[in-house]
This record gives C-alpha cells, sequence and structure tokens, in this order.
C-alpha cells in the first residue's frame, strides 16, 4: 500500500514503489484534472458563443424596427410594423417583445405597453435582450428588443458552425499538451532504471565496486537489481581473490628464486651456469610483471596528479640502454626537449614505455635502434626494425599471455597486457602501426595537463 506523508500542512507526493502504480496513478490524476478543466472550459466558450449570437440578432431585430419609425409633419413619430412581423412579437407567440421609449423613458410604442407609461416593465428573468438607440428628428429614441429564453428555439446549425470555427481549434493545443503530459510522465516513471544503466555503463574489471542504485527503483524491476548486485559482489569475491593470488603467487616465487641463483653461483661449470642464469632471469621478469599486473588491479590515480612525460622516457632509456647494447642494438630518446606534463603516475608510467621499448628491442632487428619519440601533444611513439605487427594480431598482442610463437621462452606475454593497464588507467589511448620501411610503432596518447581534464583511475 502507498504511504502518504505530510508537509507544512499539504499532502505529500504518495511513493509508490510499483511502476504499473505510478503510470496508472499520474494518467488518472492527468486525466482528471483535463476531465474538470476541459468541460468547464467548452461550456464557458459555448455559453459565450450563444450570448453573443443571441445579443446580435436582438440587435438586428432592433435595427429592424428603428427602421419602421418614421417622423411626421407635426413633429410626432409614428411606428409602422410590417404584417410579417406582427405575429413574431404577439402576445399569442409570447417569444418576442419591443420596448421604444423616449429620452425620458417614456414608452412611445411597444408590444405588450401602454403609450407614455414610465413604469421599468416587469420581465421574467428568462426574458434577454439587446437595444440601439437612434436620433430621429432631433429625438433621441431608444429601441430594445428581447426574446423569451424560456420558449426559444435552439438554433444548433448557428452555433455549431460558429463554435467549430471560432473555439473548435482549442482542441489541437489541449491534445498537444496532453501529448507532452504523458511524456513527461513517462519519463519521470523510467527515471531511475536510466539512472541505472548508466552506473552499469561504467562497471568493468577495473570498477568491480560500482552496484546499481536501488533508491526509487520500482518494485516489479527491484528483484532483476538486486540479482544484479549479487552477482557483482559474487565477480568481486572472485576478481579479488584472483588479484590476491597473483600477488601471493609472485612474492613467494622471489625467495626461491634468490636461493636458486645464489646455489647457481657455487657451481663448477661456467656454461651450464650462464644457461641457468638466463633462465632465472626469465623467471624472475615474469614474477616482477605478475607483480606489475596486481599493483595495476588495484591502482587509484589521483585525479590532480601529474608527470613530466619527456623525464619518465629519458629515465626508461637509461635503465634499458644496458640491455640494448648488449644484445648489439641501439636506443635513442627523440622529440621534444622541454618539460611535457600530463596527468598520470610517475612510475606506472615508467613500466609502461619500460614494457614498450623492451619488446622494442627483443623484436628489432640486430645493428638497428630502436627510437622513443616524446610529443609535445603528450605521446610517447616507440619504434623497431623488426617484423612488425599482422592486422589480425593487433588487438591479440594485448592480451594477457597471448605469444605468437609458444616455443619461445624470453616471455610470458605480459608486457604489451600492462602497456594497456596503464594506458586505460590514464585515459590514453594505444595504437599500433607498420612502418613502411619495416617495423612497428607504439604510440601511447596522454592527456596534458595544461587541458584540465583529470584522468579516470580504478579501484
Amino acid at each position: 500500500m502507498a504511504q502518504v506523508g505530510f508537509r507544512a500542512g499539504a499532502f505529500a507526493r504518495p511513493t509508490f514503489k510499483s511502476l504499473i502504480s505510478r503510470i496508472v496513478f499520474m494518467h488518472i490524476v492527468a486525466v482528471a484534472v483535463v476531465a474538470i478543466f476541459l468541460p468547464l472550459v467548452l461550456f464557458w466558450l459555448l455559453n459565450s458563443e450563444i450570448d453573443q449570437l443571441h445579443r446580435d440578432a436582438m440587435r438586428a431585430q432592433a435595427e429592424v424596427l428603428a427602421e419602421r419609425i418614421v417622423p411626421q409633419a407635426d413633429g410626432t413619430l409614428t411606428f409602422n410594423l410590417p404584417d410579417s412581423l406582427r405575429g413574431l412579437y404577439s402576445e399569442a407567440y409570447g417569444r418576442y417583445l419591443y420596448d421604444i421609449r423616449d429620452a425620458d423613458g417614456r414608452v412611445l410604442f411597444s408590444s405588450r405597453r401602454k403609450t407614455g407609461d414610465t413604469t421599468p416593465p416587469r420581465l421574467s428573468e428568462t426574458i434577454s435582450g439587446a437595444g440601439v438607440s437612434r436620433v430621429i428628428e432631433g429625438k433621441t429614441v431608444r429601441i430594445r428588443v428581447a426574446e423569451d429564453l424560456s420558449h426559444r428555439d435552439v438554433i444548433i446549425d448557428d452555433i455549431v458552425s460558429n463554435f467549430f470555427r471560432r473555439v473548435g481549434w482549442i482542441t489541437i493545443p489541449i491534445l498537444l499538451i496532453l501529448l507532452a503530459t504523458d511524456i513527461i510522465i513517462f519519463r519521470r516513471a523510467i527515471a531511475p532504471l536510466w539512472k541505472a544503466s548508466e552506473e552499469a555503463s561504467n562497471i568493468g574489471p577495473a570498477r568491480t565496486d560500482i552496484r546499481l542504485p536501488t533508491e526509487l527503483i520500482p518494485r516489479e524491476i527491484m528483484p532483476l537489481v538486486t540479482a544484479v548486485n549479487q552477482a557483482l559482489d559474487r565477480l568481486e569475491d572472485g576478481f579479488r581473490v584472483q588479484r590476491q593470488f597473483t600477488a601471493d603467487a609472485a612474492h613467494q616465487l622471489r625467495t626461491p628464486l634468490a636461493i636458486l641463483r645464489t646455489r647457481i653461483e657455487t657451481l663448477g661449470d661456467g656454461a651450464a651456469r650462464e644457461v641457468l642464469h638466463a633462465d632465472i632471469e626469465g623467471m624472475s621478469r615474469i614474477v616482477a610483471q605478475l607483480l606489475e599486473i596486481a599493483e595495476l588491479d588495484t591502482l587509484v590515480l589521483d585525479p590532480g596528479e601529474t608527470a613530466d612525460l619527456r623525464a619518465v622516457c629519458t629515465e626508461v632509456v637509461g635503465s634499458i640502454a644496458p640491455f640494448a647494447l648488449a644484445q648489439h642494438k641501439d636506443i635513442a630518446l627523440k622529440g621534444a626537449d622541454a618539460p611535457v606534463m600530463i596527468h598520470g603516475n610517475s612510475e606506472m608510467l615508467q613500466r609502461a614505455i619500460f614494457n614498450l621499448a623492451e619488446n622494442a628491442i627483443k623484436f628489432t632487428a640486430k645493428d638497428t635502434s630502436v627510437d622513443v619519440e616524446v610529443g609535445e601533444d603528450g605521446s610517447v611513439s616507440v619504434r623497431d626494425c623488426g617484423p612488425g605487427i599482422a592486422e589480425a594480431e593487433r588487438e591479440l598482442i594485448f592480451q594477457r599471455f597471448w605469444r605468437r610463437d609458444r616455443q619461445r621462452s624470453d616471455g610470458a606475454g605480459l608486457g604489451l597486457s600492462i602497456v594497456r593497464g596503464v594506458a586505460d588507467d590514464h585515459g590514453a589511448t594505444v595504437a599500433v602501426e607498420n612502418l613502411p620501411g619495416g617495423g612497428a610503432e607504439f604510440t601511447l596518447r596522454f592527456r596534458l595537463a595544461e587541458e584540465g581534464a583529470s584522468a579516470p583511475g580504478r579501484s
């Protein structure tokens, strides 16, 4: 049952939990208002039109009678009522009467009163009429014609034709108003559903904490919203367990790897020691990337945090240069010389660009160079001289653990997924293109800090 509250002595609007109840109630209110207001308006307009027609008819008759008043040579006035009108004003007919008076109110001619009588006529409350004044031979004459409404015939043709010509147009704006009212009613009724859908559009792997609002949700939709929120609770628990497992596993693997690296140092065979060291370094890199992924999944960016993209790239190039030189490859920093301030976290940006540079060094040919170019528009491009990226693989390469060649043991397919994660956290875009001369170009585009736009973060 709907609850009705009170505020300031007036009835508050009832709050229905049912969508159907809301629509039905609002329609009843709208129809009731229209049902009361419209007949009153139409009744008033119709009566006004009838009264106007009656006055016009009476005035026209009075003007006809005025034309029958003729001055005589002795200065008196005579009234010649034609035979065609005598029956209309006869007492036997009883519907119309006329009254012609001078300026002093004395009756000159009347259908029911003696000449010279100044007594006001006793007319029934149902008698209504109109009059005109004329000046005849310097004398003011007032002609009044009345009709007994209790005996009047209804002039249907005149009423209908004039009503639709002068009043009927009002039905158009009334229908338009009713249509607009219906639109407003339905928009207000489903407004909570729109709000819930807007919230649902923000839910994703990076925003599992969002829940659909339950305030003002109709009773018919509440079970669905509740079930969706419960499903989101279970999904969030699953994501949390998965993230925690990844972080815990990575942490637990660090210690055995450190012990294994120490024991390998005690081996006498140098060649075997080098091979084992390479394997340990690969495993350590995978563990480090798993930890980075776990941190990205829990990263919340400060909207006001900024970073110098040029300084970040300089640090990345300096730290990865020994790795490139060891493989007989070069790495160069190009582009803007001045700081390029963007919205973002310096540490996360460094990890993303480091992974791009590391991936480019792995696939570029020997004795070639990897270029890292910083743009003044907040972009950073990493170009290599490798085989390029096939069109069909440009989305696959950003998936976790995806590798084109499963036989390779120098990576687990996590580096580019970290790049995509950092880009998503910073509201940036990442694009892949093949260069005309061979090789691939990865471009990250961030928002400049001067634009004042906040980068959306994960939670």
